[in-house]
């Protein structure tokens, strides 16, 4: 079978099945045999390796995977790209294609039965509509992960890198630094896709922690006071959290663990730190 990476390949393709982009997936197939490289040599990819790859499109990144790995599990959520996938992949006998929606797909039974419940690697080229929900079924559901190596939007990978006070740092930076380290491993240009998006691309690598890097005594406690503070982000933290309805704390009770904790009374939470943010959940976890 012809290297997908080049684009003369992947437009033949496209062509002998009559292939029709979808917008509601938002489908933009990699052509860059460089850039697919630097997500392999990113993700680490060995012959010990289960990889889980969210979004295979028409095969191009699977293709590469299958020469590294032991095994390629590939969620597929567009039943048109089944028939392609069977072709492309068919010299693979390393690689099962599950036509599911990843978020309402088993993940951990997956890894149960893929990789005997260890760690695997997910590597994705994601549709940018739905990386942040993807990206955090992925580590809320506690899938057994080593890494996560994405394709995202320039502007999602810059989000979850963000420290407090920048433009930039929101609820995505705090959830995806609690659970893992964000490191952007290389910028792709819209030429290196078909069709060609409107933004610029990254590869980003999220390493999980195998120790989270701030104890909480209520993981969702954390989540639902910072969800508060960057849902009314020009407002206080005091008035963010007590604002918030399924919240239950006053503003007097948010300000005292403020005063104490030495902060402002009126900061607001991108001023705040994943440390603090933790202190600040202790505090009022009853």
């Amino acid at each position: 079978m012809a290297t997908l990476g080049i684009p003369q390949n992947t437009i033949a393709i496209l062509q002998k099945y009559s292939f029709v982009f979808q917008k509601k997936y938002g489908q933009n197939f990699l052509v860059d045999t460089h850039v697919l490289e630097k997500i392999m040599d990113a993700a680490e990819i060995t012959k010990e390796d289960c990889v889980v790859e969210i979004g295979p499109g028409i095969g191009t990144m699977t293709q590469y995977l299958a020469e590294r790995a032991r095994e390629v599990v590939a969620v597929e959520i567009d039943k048109k790209l089944i028939p392609i996938l069977e072709e492309t992949l068919a010299a693979y006998d390393n690689v099962t294609v599950l036509n599911e929606d990843v978020l309402k797909l088993d993940l951990n039974r997956i890894v149960e039965e893929s990789n005997q419940g260890k760690e695997v690697k997910v590597v994705a080229n994601l549709p940018y509509y739905i990386t942040t929900p993807i990206i955090m079924s992925l580590f809320e559901k506690h899938v057994p992960l080593k890494s996560v190596t994405v394709m995202v939007q320039k502007e999602v990978a810059e989000r979850m890198q963000a420290g407090p006070e920048s433009d930039n740092y929101g609820a995505l930076s705090l959830a995806v630094q609690y659970y893992a380290k964000p490191e952007v491993v290389a910028n792709v240009p819209p030429n290196c896709f078909i069709p060609r998006p409107k933004v610029g691309s990254a590869v980003i690598r999220l390493t999980r922690y195998e120790t989270y890097p701030v104890a909480v005594k209520d993981e969702n406690l954390l989540f639902a006071l910072i969800r508060a503070a960057f849902n009314q982000r020009r407002k206080t933290l005091a008035n963010s959290i007590s604002n918030a309805p399924n919240l239950s704390f006053s503003r007097e009770e948010v300000t005292q663990a403020l005063v104490q904790m030495e902060l402002s009374s009126t900061v607001r939470g991108e001023a705040l730190t994943l440390e603090q943010f933790a202190a600040l959940s202790n505090r009022l976890c009853i």
